[in-house]
């Protein structure tokens, strides 16, 4: 006989868990009592949101599911923004929550929490395992639903008297998994693909619409094969950046409301889009009704429930993007002439760089190039949300994929430190930097004291301008410079990097930019840089809310 606690580390081994970021509590004791003998790494965070989030940038930068623990209660009602924030980014992870025994459900028994009725809108689907003997399947079903079809969370709540009742020992793993009702489409359709390579062959003016779907599927090499073959430019969204090497002739950048000229110029003029692992993000679209308003649009995507939602489609391919453009490549026989289209978005990309004001002072344009030409895309980068995750998406050249973990459906501020320890433990074999603003790496803090106890060799690179910079951004564009209770007094990040015993300079001089992430870079353990930035910098370009992805202001000069 063993326990339910033994047979879901068994569980999650036989699913190839390797690492759990978690925090523990009464109702998982049994739990963390089998953890304790097993191969599997334990990752002790400090708030169960970063357990989330790590487990989230595991999942990002590994292409894998990653898991989290927590207890019942408060420590599982602590998960649901991090698993919010898995869920409106598509990211495959298992959450494991406690729960008291199943004769008190319902009870209002101390810290409990109906975890899955909170979770039930954020999660792709969730379980409350009432008796040990379905643990088992259960666990292997999770797996199966986070990392197939559209990637997701899924969240097993477990009741204390589940983990630790009996059931017999020896008994062979569950068989394969079949869901009635859920079977992804991974095929296109080939009637729809023939139409898209109809329209393909015909147009002038295409453009491809790349996004998060891209790197889901691990179709980056087929989306670059197919836009050179065409010689169809490509943009791609936030979550898109690293699918095509952003140095790419081809590649225009980011699109949007803080996207590059010339990729929101082609957008508007484009006669056909080929819209790829996207979700038409109202962020990407702005006014809807401008948005690629002479094309013919194409959009691929695995699941059903996107196409059409927000944008009218012409031709709907439903399938995994990996296996639809592998489809395309095969049938293609000709393609139309873009020599004229790609050479007016060069005109666009020449007249159109994206700028900012070098005049000697401590810009954050200049801290990220900076960073980008030391790692040469060999890095990976997590961010936190608000100016800091703009400038580094505008102007850190990423050239490949799962190497930029942002929290872009949600906006979840302190989601880059806890992401970006997730990332060390997929790719111990590359560099991990956080780059943060002063509001949004408070958020999360506390993970000093996990990387310091780890030893952790993640850099976190501080934009620090003493405001919760987007807001107030938004306040001096659009009302009247009335800095409504967005300006932070200082903080010393140093010392309290020193406190944790973590390694720590501050810069407030563009000439020590260069020399501080070198240091930082070539430390073995963690280090946090804390860059004095102006603190009226901006973001721009930018398009404001319900404009035309065209109209955009705050240009910068040189």
């Amino acid at each position: 006989m063993k326990t339910g606690a033994k047979t879901l580390i068994e569980a999650l081994r036989r699913e190839g868990v390797d690492t759990i970021f978690g925090y523990p509590g009464g109702s998982v004791l049994p739990i963390y009592d089998e953890l304790y003998d097993s191969s599997i790494r334990h990752i002790l965070v400090r708030h169960e949101q970063a357990a989330a989030h790590a487990a989230d940038g595991y999942a990002r930068a590994s292409g894998r599911v990653g898991v989290c623990l927590a207890t019942s209660g408060p420590g599982a009602c602590n998960l649901v923004t991090g698993i919010a924030t898995a869920y409106m980014d598509s990211v495959s992870i298992v959450a494991l929550t406690g729960q008291v025994p199943t004769g008190m459900l319902g009870n209002d028994a101390f810290q409990e929490s109906d975890i899955t009725g909170i979770t039930m809108p954020v999660t792709k689907h969730n379980y409350l395992v009432k008796d040990v003997a379905d643990l088992d399947r259960t666990v292997q079903e999770a797996f199966y639903i986070a990392r197939t079809g559209r990637p997701g969370p899924v969240l097993i709540d477990l009741p204390k008297d589940v983990t630790t009742s009996h059931v017999k020992s020896g008994e062979a793993a569950p068989g394969p998994v079949s869901l009635r009702g859920y079977q992804p489409t991974y095929q296109g359709h080939v009637r729809q693909i023939d139409k898209a390579l109809d329209l393909i062959a015909r147009a002038e003016r295409p453009l491809v619409y790349a996004g998060g779907g891209v790197v889901h599927s691990g179709a980056s090499a087929e989306l670059l094969e197919f836009a050179e073959a065409t010689a169809i430019p490509v943009t791609t969204t936030l979550m898109g950046l690293g699918a095509v090497p952003g140095d790419h002739p081809l590649c225009l950048g980011m699109l949007g409301m803080h996207g590059t000229q010339s990729a929101n110029y082609a957008v508007t003029e484009c006669d056909l889009l080929i819209a790829v692992g996207v979700r038409f993000d109202d962020r990407v679209t702005g006014k809807i009704e401008t948005f690629a308003p002479n094309a013919a649009i194409i959009h691929i995507d695995i699941d059903p429930a996107e196409i059409g939602k927000n944008r009218a489609v012409d031709v709907p391919i439903v399938g995994d993007v990996k296996a639809v453009l592998q489809a395309l490549l095969r049938r293609m026989q000709k393609h139309g002439d873009t020599a004229n289209w790609v050479a007016r978005i060069n005109t666009w990309k020449a007249q159109h760089p994206l700028r900012y004001r070098d005049d000697g002072r401590l810009r954050p344009q200049y801290i990220i190039r900076e960073l980008s030409d030391l790692l040469k895309g060999e890095g990976i980068i997590a961010s936190e949300v608000g100016q800091n995750q703009m400038w580094t998406a505008l102007h850190y050249c990423f050239r490949k994929p799962r190497t930029w973990l942002t929290s872009g459906g949600l906006g979840t501020m302190g989601y880059g430190f806890p992401a970006a320890i997730g990332a060390h433990f997929a790719r111990p074999d590359l560099p991990v930097v956080d780059v943060a603003g002063d509001g949004s790496f408070q958020m999360n803090i506390q993970e000093l004291g996990t990387v310091a106890q780890y030893h952790i060799p993640v850099k976190v690179v501080i934009l620090n301008n003493m405001y919760l910079g987007m807001v107030r951004q938004w306040q001096e564009l659009f009302y009247d410079r009335r800095y409504s209770y967005t300006e932070l007094p200082p903080v010393d990040f140093v010392k309290i990097a020193n406190a944790y015993g973590i390694e720590g300079i501050r810069v407030e001089e563009k000439d020590g930019v260069r020399e501080a992430l070198s240091a930082a870079l070539a430390a073995d353990g963690p280090f946090v840089l804390d860059f004095r930035i102006e603190r009226e910098e901006n973001v721009f370009p930018m398009v404001p809310a319900g404009a035309a992805i065209n109209e955009m202001i705050g240009v910068h000069q040189e």
